[in-house]
């Protein structure tokens, strides 16, 4: 199994009968640098025949237990679209990686999507965020690394061809209205643990340049921080944003988001935050991450770190990674449904910043 592979969305009596399964696989495919596998669940819209549609996962990593979790969900009062999607809404996006439309609210107004999002499904999914008033940023790739791979290396050929699949369908009034908020080109360009070798600064650039020769008024990010960006010549010009998905292991975060945006000011970049939550904890919290010897972050954790980047007025958005694992314990347990409803009021209160700069 890559471990980059995507989990599926399954219910939660399912993730309970199969956590026990991924202990090995898991611990099989060992720590990341503290941010984490960046796959997506498959979405729940309409199944579509795709030769690359990626795999069903059959097995799920364990899930902390809380005695909150489990509780009801809370009754959700209807959002105007009109609010959110229509770029009206106030302040920044909050979000996290790996929902559904579903599961966008009053608290979680954006997601951010790639595994099993193809040109057949991509326009019902998108009317679903409209429907909830959500915005997404969209990950085109399908999902795992390795379908932009040719031997354990970035393979640019095929990023192009599974973007291209989008070509057929149109996005034109998702993006207008700021319902498809983004194209996430890639993830984590620097690793070359990941990629076989770093893609380059200037590589990631013709990325977002493909990406505005189709699509001129989509915004472009690429999830590595802008001090990665910025260390290379490279002039940024389709290129929008950075991103900073802090843990607590990259240093105090007051500093860190200060040092991230004034890197991206340099380059001209806007830059979204989030917080790793399930692998970015000090251990405060003692319940144990998705990744071998990391820790979820603590409530305290959520609203220490999370106020220290909101701080930062120039953050376009902010997205915490992520939902799809054991999200749905997690996120359900009251100290952490606490702590992320102060956020989102934050992220409400947030000057209202572009990303594209």
């Amino acid at each position: 199994m890559n471990c980059n592979q995507e989990s599926s969305g399954r219910r939660p009596w399912l993730r309970a009968a199969l956590a026990g399964a991924l202990l090995s696989v898991v611990a099989a495919c060992g720590a990341s640098d503290g941010v984490s596998p960046s796959a997506e669940p498959t979405p729940s819209v309409p199944a579509v025949d795709d030769p690359i549609a990626t795999p069903v996962d059959s097995t799920l990593p364990p899930v902390p237990v809380d005695s909150s979790a489990g509780l009801p969900p809370d009754s959700i009062p209807a959002v105007d679209p009109s609010t959110l999607a229509s770029g009206m809404q106030p302040g920044i996006v909050f979000g996290s990686f790996g929902m559904e439309a579903t599961d966008l609210n009053t608290v979680h107004t954006g997601a951010m999507r790639g595994g099993g999002i193809t040109e057949s499904n991509i326009i019902p999914f998108l009317t679903a965020i409209r429907a909830k008033g959500g915005r997404l940023v969209l990950k085109m790739i399908n999902g795992r690394d390795s379908y932009v791979e040719t031997n354990g290396v970035f393979d640019l050929g095929k990023w192009k061809a599974l973007v291209d699949r989008f070509r057929k369908v149109n996005l034109g009034p998702f993006i207008s209205d700021g319902t498809l908020m983004g194209h996430y080109l890639i993830d984590e360009p620097q690793r070359s643990a990941k990629w076989g070798k770093v893609i380059s600064q200037a590589t990631v650039e013709s990325m977002a340049a493909y990406s505005k020769s189709i699509w001129p008024n989509l915004t472009t990010f690429v999830r590595v921080s802008p001090t990665w960006l910025a260390s290379s010549p490279v002039t940024y010009r389709a290129l929008d944003a950075g991103w900073l998905q802090y843990t607590s292991g990259k240093g105090e975060a007051a500093k860190l988001g200060a040092a991230e945006v004034s890197a991206a000011k340099s380059k001209g970049l806007g830059i979204i935050m989030g917080l790793n939550v399930l692998d970015g904890g000090n251990g405060s919290s003692k319940v144990a991450g998705l990744s071998p010897g990391k820790y979820a972050m603590s409530a305290t954790e959520i609203r220490t770190y999370g106020t220290a980047l909101l701080n930062q007025t120039y953050a376009c958005g902010f997205y915490n990674w992520a939902w799809e694992y054991f999200g749905p314990t997690y996120y359900s347990r009251s100290d952490i449904k606490s702590a992320m409803a102060d956020l989102s009021n934050k992220a409400k209160a947030h000057v209202r910043t572009s990303c594209r700069q």
